[in-house]
Protein backbone atom coordinates (compact mmCIF):
# COMPACT_ATOMS: atom_id res chain seq x y z
CA UNK A 1 0.00 0.00 0.00
CA UNK A 2 2.98 2.29 1.07
CA UNK A 3 4.54 1.70 -2.45
CA UNK A 4 0.94 2.51 -3.98
CA UNK A 5 0.97 5.60 -2.28
CA UNK A 6 4.77 6.92 -3.05
CA UNK A 7 3.97 6.18 -6.76
CA UNK A 8 0.94 7.79 -6.85
CA UNK A 9 2.76 10.77 -5.21
CA UNK A 10 6.06 10.21 -7.49
CA UNK A 11 3.69 10.25 -10.86
CA UNK A 12 1.57 13.70 -9.66
CA UNK A 13 4.94 15.49 -9.24
CA UNK A 14 5.88 14.54 -12.73
CA UNK A 15 2.86 16.42 -14.14
CA UNK A 16 1.74 18.94 -11.59
CA UNK A 17 4.45 22.18 -11.25
CA UNK A 18 5.00 23.90 -8.52
CA UNK A 19 3.63 27.24 -7.47
CA UNK A 20 5.18 29.64 -9.11
CA UNK A 21 7.44 27.75 -11.10
CA UNK A 22 7.67 28.84 -15.01
CA UNK A 23 5.90 26.39 -17.81
CA UNK A 24 7.80 24.21 -19.28
CA UNK A 25 8.42 24.41 -23.19
CA UNK A 26 5.76 24.10 -25.56
CA UNK A 27 8.04 22.71 -28.05
CA UNK A 28 11.05 21.27 -28.63
CA UNK A 29 13.04 20.25 -31.63
CA UNK A 30 16.49 18.54 -32.71
CA UNK A 31 17.82 18.75 -36.29
CA UNK A 32 20.09 19.91 -38.80
CA UNK A 33 20.85 23.08 -40.96
CA UNK A 34 22.62 23.54 -43.89
CA UNK A 35 24.04 27.06 -44.61
CA UNK A 36 25.46 27.59 -48.76
CA UNK A 37 26.80 30.78 -49.59
CA UNK A 38 27.13 32.16 -52.80
CA UNK A 39 29.87 32.72 -53.97
CA UNK A 40 32.08 31.76 -51.24
CA UNK A 41 33.06 34.17 -48.76
CA UNK A 42 36.71 35.19 -48.79
CA UNK A 43 38.74 37.43 -47.04
CA UNK A 44 37.51 40.67 -48.40
CA UNK A 45 33.85 41.44 -47.64
CA UNK A 46 31.25 41.32 -50.57
CA UNK A 47 27.39 40.67 -51.43
CA UNK A 48 26.84 36.71 -50.55
CA UNK A 49 23.97 34.80 -51.48
CA UNK A 50 22.65 32.56 -48.56
CA UNK A 51 20.68 30.16 -48.29
CA UNK A 52 19.51 28.29 -45.47
CA UNK A 53 18.33 24.85 -45.42
CA UNK A 54 16.80 23.26 -42.14
CA UNK A 55 15.24 20.14 -41.09
CA UNK A 56 13.68 19.64 -37.80
CA UNK A 57 13.25 16.09 -37.66
CA UNK A 58 12.78 14.91 -33.60
CA UNK A 59 9.88 17.21 -31.93
CA UNK A 60 8.41 16.88 -29.32
CA UNK A 61 4.84 19.09 -28.70
CA UNK A 62 3.20 19.55 -25.42
CA UNK A 63 0.13 20.87 -27.04
CA UNK A 64 0.23 17.34 -29.13
CA UNK A 65 0.63 17.47 -33.27
CA UNK A 66 3.78 18.55 -34.36
CA UNK A 67 6.32 15.80 -34.27
CA UNK A 68 8.68 17.54 -37.20
CA UNK A 69 9.19 20.75 -39.51
CA UNK A 70 11.02 22.79 -41.81
CA UNK A 71 12.63 26.12 -42.25
CA UNK A 72 14.30 27.69 -45.15
CA UNK A 73 15.44 31.03 -46.44
CA UNK A 74 17.40 32.61 -48.66
CA UNK A 75 19.11 36.08 -48.37
CA UNK A 76 22.16 38.98 -49.25
CA UNK A 77 24.53 39.33 -46.74
CA UNK A 78 27.12 41.34 -47.15
CA UNK A 79 30.29 39.69 -45.58
CA UNK A 80 33.92 38.30 -45.52
CA UNK A 81 35.74 35.67 -43.10
CA UNK A 82 36.48 38.59 -40.85
CA UNK A 83 32.84 40.10 -40.64
CA UNK A 84 31.23 36.54 -40.69
CA UNK A 85 30.24 36.54 -36.77
CA UNK A 86 28.45 39.81 -37.04
CA UNK A 87 24.80 39.67 -35.60
CA UNK A 88 21.44 40.10 -37.96
CA UNK A 89 17.44 40.31 -38.27
CA UNK A 90 15.29 38.56 -39.81
CA UNK A 91 12.22 36.70 -39.89
CA UNK A 92 12.49 32.91 -40.31
CA UNK A 93 9.24 30.83 -41.44
CA UNK A 94 8.83 27.38 -39.63
CA UNK A 95 6.58 24.92 -41.03
CA UNK A 96 5.61 21.71 -39.30
CA UNK A 97 4.36 18.63 -40.33
CA UNK A 98 0.71 19.58 -39.57
CA UNK A 99 0.52 21.84 -42.16
CA UNK A 100 0.59 24.77 -40.10
CA UNK A 101 3.40 27.09 -39.82
CA UNK A 102 4.85 29.24 -37.12
CA UNK A 103 6.70 32.90 -38.65
CA UNK A 104 9.42 34.06 -36.03
CA UNK A 105 11.07 37.48 -35.90
CA UNK A 106 14.50 36.88 -35.03
CA UNK A 107 17.23 38.15 -33.77
CA UNK A 108 21.04 36.36 -33.77
CA UNK A 109 24.30 36.26 -32.29
CA UNK A 110 27.26 34.13 -33.70
CA UNK A 111 30.13 33.69 -32.05
CA UNK A 112 33.35 31.41 -32.24
CA UNK A 113 33.67 28.76 -29.51
CA UNK A 114 36.10 25.45 -29.77
CA UNK A 115 36.58 24.76 -32.85
CA UNK A 116 32.59 25.54 -33.82
CA UNK A 117 30.58 28.60 -35.07
CA UNK A 118 27.45 28.98 -32.45
CA UNK A 119 24.51 30.96 -33.70
CA UNK A 120 22.25 31.75 -31.09
CA UNK A 121 18.53 33.11 -32.20
CA UNK A 122 15.82 34.45 -30.36
CA UNK A 123 12.80 35.82 -31.46
CA UNK A 124 8.88 36.05 -30.84
CA UNK A 125 6.45 33.81 -33.24
CA UNK A 126 4.55 37.10 -34.79
CA UNK A 127 2.11 35.04 -36.74
CA UNK A 128 0.57 31.26 -36.78
CA UNK A 129 1.02 28.07 -34.74
CA UNK A 130 2.36 29.12 -31.19
CA UNK A 131 1.78 33.01 -31.83
CA UNK A 132 3.22 34.65 -28.82
CA UNK A 133 5.85 32.34 -27.73
CA UNK A 134 9.32 32.39 -27.32
CA UNK A 135 11.96 31.09 -29.53
CA UNK A 136 15.29 29.65 -28.98
CA UNK A 137 17.21 28.31 -31.66
CA UNK A 138 20.82 27.40 -31.16
CA UNK A 139 22.41 26.30 -34.60
CA UNK A 140 26.11 24.48 -34.15
CA UNK A 141 28.09 24.55 -37.73
CA UNK A 142 32.25 23.61 -38.13
CA UNK A 143 34.50 26.44 -37.98
CA UNK A 144 35.49 27.63 -41.43
CA UNK A 145 38.16 26.59 -42.59
CA UNK A 146 40.10 29.89 -42.79
CA UNK A 147 42.67 28.91 -45.90
CA UNK A 148 39.08 28.94 -48.10
CA UNK A 149 38.86 32.71 -47.02
CA UNK A 150 42.52 32.96 -49.06
CA UNK A 151 41.53 30.76 -52.05
CA UNK A 152 38.12 29.59 -53.66
CA UNK A 153 36.04 30.83 -50.62
CA UNK A 154 34.30 29.01 -48.15
CA UNK A 155 30.94 27.47 -49.55
CA UNK A 156 29.09 26.25 -46.29
CA UNK A 157 28.66 24.38 -43.70
CA UNK A 158 26.26 21.40 -42.35
CA UNK A 159 25.61 21.11 -38.64
CA UNK A 160 23.27 20.26 -35.64
CA UNK A 161 20.14 22.89 -33.99
CA UNK A 162 18.13 22.51 -31.59
CA UNK A 163 14.60 24.89 -31.03
CA UNK A 164 12.68 25.77 -28.13
CA UNK A 165 9.35 27.61 -27.84
CA UNK A 166 8.02 28.63 -24.52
Amino acid sequence: MALTAGAVLAASLLVTAPAGAAPGPVLQCQGTETTTYDPGIVLQPRDITVTVEGRLDSCLDGTGGVTSGAYGERFLFNAGCNNLLDGFTDRRAFTWNSGERSVVEITGTTNAVAGQVVTTITGTVVEGRYAGRSLLQVITLPQPDLLLCLTTGLRGATGVTTLTLT
